[in-house]
C-alpha cells in the first residue's frame, strides 16, 4: 500500500504557525507579567507574536518569502496607507500565484535539502542531459542546478506572469538555462532526460499520461512528494526535511533503458 504524500498546503502551514505564536505568546506575556511585573503594549505583544510566527513558519517549511508578512502586517497598522499599496500588494501576489487559479498549483518552491538530493540524483544522468522544471517559479533552483551542471541543459516552463519574468531575468546571464512562458501541458517532453515538477495532487494523472505519451524510454520523470494515483515510484528518495519531503521517481517511457542524454531509445 502506497503511502500518503504530505500535505502542502502554505496558507494552512501559516495559519497553523499563527495559532502556536499566539499561544506561545500569550504564555510568555503572561509568565512575564506574572513573575516580573514587567507589561507591554498591544502593538508590541503582536509584533512579538508575529516574530514567533516567522520562526514557527521557517521551520515548517514555508517560503523565506513568508518572512516579513507576520511582522510587516504589525507595523503597518500604525500607518495611513493609502489604498493603492493594498491593491499593488494584491496584484503581486495575483501574478506570482497565477497557477492557483488558472491550473490548481500553488507557487511551491524546492526547498534547499530538496534540491540537494535532486542535484545528486542528477549526477547520475552524466554529463550533457536535458532537463526541465515543469511551473520552476522564480527559478532560485533552475539555476543553481544550471550552476551545478555547467555542461547540462536547463529549461524552466512557467505562466504566472511575474514569476516568469522574475526567472527570465536571473536565468539571462547563464548559457544553458532559460525558461518559457508555457503551459505545461503545452510543453514537449520527448527532448528531456528528465522532467521534473512540483505541482499538487490535481494533475499528477493527467500529467502521467503525458508522460507516458512523450517521454523516450529512460527519460526520468521526477515528482516533489505528489504521487501519480496508482502507479508505484520506482525510485523514492527521502529528503531530510521537516515536511517529509521525497522525490518520487518513474520512467514512464513504454520499454527501459539506461539512465543518460544517450538513451533515445
Amino acid at each position: 500500500m502506497t503511502k500518503l504524500a504530505p500535505v502542502r498546503t502554505p496558507a494552512l502551514l501559516a495559519l497553523f504557525s499563527h495559532l502556536c505564536a499566539l499561544m506561545a505568546c500569550w504564555l510568555l506575556l503572561f509568565a512575564s507579567a506574572r513573575l516580573l511585573g514587567v507589561q507591554v503594549t498591544l502593538l508590541v505583544a503582536s509584533l512579538i507574536q508575529g516574530l514567533l510566527a516567522a520562526l514557527i513558519g521557517q521551520r515548517l517549511g514555508l517560503s523565506g518569502w513568508w518572512w516579513p508578512i507576520n511582522p510587516g502586517l504589525v507595523l503597518m497598522q500604525n500607518y495611513a496607507l493609502p489604498p493603492w499599496v493594498p491593491l499593488i500588494g494584491f496584484v503581486v501576489l495575483l501574478l506570482l500565484n497565477w497557477n492557483a487559479l488558472v491550473e490548481r498549483v500553488p507557487l511551491y518552491l524546492t526547498g534547499p535539502a530538496t534540491e540537494r538530493v535532486l542535484a545528486e540524483r542528477l549526477a547520475r544522468l552524466g554529463d550533457g542531459f536535458r532537463f526541465v522544471d515543469l511551473g520552476c517559479g522564480v527559478g532560485g533552483s533552475l539555476l543553481r542546478l544550471a550552476r551545478a551542471y555547467p555542461t547540462a541543459s536547463f529549461v524552466g516552463v512557467e505562466t504566472a506572469p511575474l514569476s516568469f519574468l522574475i526567472c527570465w531575468l536571473r536565468c539571462l546571464p547563464r548559457r544553458n538555462c532559460s525558461v518559457r512562458m508555457r503551459s505545461l501541458w503545452r510543453e514537449p517532453l520527448g527532448r528531456y532526460d528528465a522532467v521534473y515538477c512540483f505541482l499538487s495532487p490535481a494533475p499528477m494523472p493527467r500529467l502521467w499520461e503525458k508522460a507516458s505519451i512523450e517521454m523516450r524510454p529512460g527519460a526520468l520523470l521526477i515528482s516533489n512528494s505528489f504521487e501519480v494515483p496508482g502507479v508505484p515510484a520506482e525510485e523514492v528518495l527521502p529528503v531530510d526535511d521537516l515536511r517529509r519531503s521525497r522525490l518520487l521517481i518513474w520512467r514512464p517511457g513504454h520499454a527501459a533503458a539506461p539512465d543518460g542524454p544517450g538513451a533515445n531509445g
